[in-house]
Formats: C-alpha cells, structure tokens, sequence
C-alpha cells in the first residue's frame, strides 16, 4: 500500500515538475513570437550619441557599441535563435527517425548503408564537422544550420533503429504482417508509436545542444551575420568592450543559459515522468 502510494506521489510531481518547465518554455517561445511587439526600440537603429549607455528606464539593458537597445536586440534574438534551433531540430528529427526506422526494420542492405555513414558522421566531433561546413559554405544561418544539420540526425537514428528492432519482433508485428499490412503501414501504425517517446525525448535534450551550436558558430562568426540580432553574434560584437559595457554581453548570455537550462530540464522532467509512470 505504501509502494502504491509513494509512486502516486512520484508520478504527481513528475507531473507537476513537466506542467511547470513547459510552461516557462512556452512563456519563452511566445516571447519570442512576439519579439517585435514587446521590443520598446528597433533593434537594428544605430545612434552614436547613445554609444554604451548604462541599463535605464528607457533602456533597461543599456546600450551596446553601435547605441543599439541591447533589450530589444536579446528580443530579436530570441526569435532567430529559438526558432532556428526549433526548425533544425524537427528536420533532423524526422531524417533521424525515417532512416532509423527503415534500417532497423529492413536490415540488409539498407541498414548496413545507414550504419556504416552513421558511424562515419559520430566518429568526428560535431562541432569540428560544423565549424568546417559552415566555413565552407561561407557562414549566415543558412550556412549555420546545415553545418548542424549535417551530424545531427545521427542520434535519432541509432535511437530509432535500437527500438525498431526490439519492437519489430513483437507478437503484435506479427499478426499485423499476417493480416495483409504493407511494411510502411506497419512501421506507422505500429513500430513509429513504440518509438516515438524515446525520440522526442532525445529532442527535448537535443533543444539547447543546438542553441549552443546556433550561437557557438555565430560567436566565431561563421553563423547569424550583423546586424541580425542573435545572441552568439551579439556577445561576440560587444566582448571587446566587455569592462566598459558588460551589460552587452551580460544580458545575451544571460538569455542563453536560461533558454538552454530550461530545455535540457524538459527533456529531463519528460524522462523522469516516463520512469515513473513505468513503476509498478
């Protein structure tokens, strides 16, 4: 009786604890949504006569080295870095995950294929291979998210094709074959809801490993160019006079850590809620 209940206890705040982070992170894509309404100046106006003012009422975040309201370019950048990472994150979800699904559940061939490149991709780290791609390509955000791009879908699908092929085994898999299914409606009606919570999981966490990137590339200047706002671009533009403005810099990174944390605390409070509605 004791068990049951403490695991009642335990699922209740699971849930609690995923209700409170998602809000906050909704509360944050909204902000971002309504970036332009919310900032009190353009974020793109330069003034030299408003060069590194400190944080006031009229500019709650200072000003930057060009006289820019450092608030209303951290706004704009909110909407450049989260919905890029967003927009990343869901394409190399669903490349992962098609070519996951389909190496596990085909083998031969195929899967040899998938792994063999797979592995080829992990073997580099992947910021090296984005700092390369990006550099090839010649930088701008375009040229940032496909350098992400490109190793990205890596995790999702080795975790596809793991539980493709614990899934594909299953008693269920087989009546679905013997009742005259093709393989693609048994891999959506079947396998792709079995893996589908792993998976989104894995993209929760994926979230603020991808602003890190967005915004690592555009700080060495390989990603977002100026003046688009956006939080790497903008902490690298104001380092040099970090001890006569720190505002500049402060508030953009402030934005990112918070933006990051609060993500890799989804993905985790997804996963403490998935372990504990599996207790018995």
């Amino acid at each position: 009786m004791k068990k049951v209940i403490s695991n009642k206890i335990i699922r209740k705040r699971a849930r609690r604890r995923v209700y409170v982070i998602g809000a906050l992170c909704v509360l944050l894509v909204l902000i971002a949504i309504f970036a332009k309404q919310l900032s009190p100046h353009d974020p793109n106006v330069t003034s030299a006569l408003l060069i590194r003012r400190p944080p006031s009422k009229e500019y709650p975040f200072g000003t930057d080295s060009y006289g820019r309201c450092v608030l209303s370019r951290v706004l704009a950048g909110a909407g450049t870095t989260i919905f890029a990472t967003t927009v990343l994150v869901a394409v190399t979800f669903v490349i992962g995950t098609v070519l996951g699904i389909i190496s596990g559940y085909y083998g031969g061939l195929a899967d040899t294929l998938i792994m063999r490149v797979t592995e080829l991709f992990l073997a580099f780290p992947q910021m090296v291979v984005a700092i390369a791609v990006a550099g090839i390509l010649g930088g701008g955000l375009k040229a940032a998210l496909i350098a992400l791009g490109v190793t990205a879908w890596t995790g999702y699908a080795k975790i596809a094709r793991s539980h493709t092929l614990s899934v594909k085994n299953e008693n269920y898999i087989a009546a679905a074959k013997l009742a005259g299914l093709r393989g693609w409606q048994i891999i959506c009606f079947h396998i792709l809801p079995n893996t589908l919570f792993p998976l989104v999981t894995n993209a929760l966490t994926q979230i603020g490993t991808t602003m890190i990137g967005i915004s690592g590339l555009s700080f060495l200047g390989l990603g977002v160019i100026p003046p688009q706002a956006e939080w790497g671009s903008m902490i690298n533009e104001s380092r040099a006079y970090i001890q006569l403005a720190p505002w500049a810099v402060l508030y953009p990174a402030l934005a990112t850590v918070i933006t990051i944390m609060l993500f890799n605390y989804l993905g985790d409070a997804v996963m403490d809620l998935r372990k504990a509605e599996r207790r018995n």
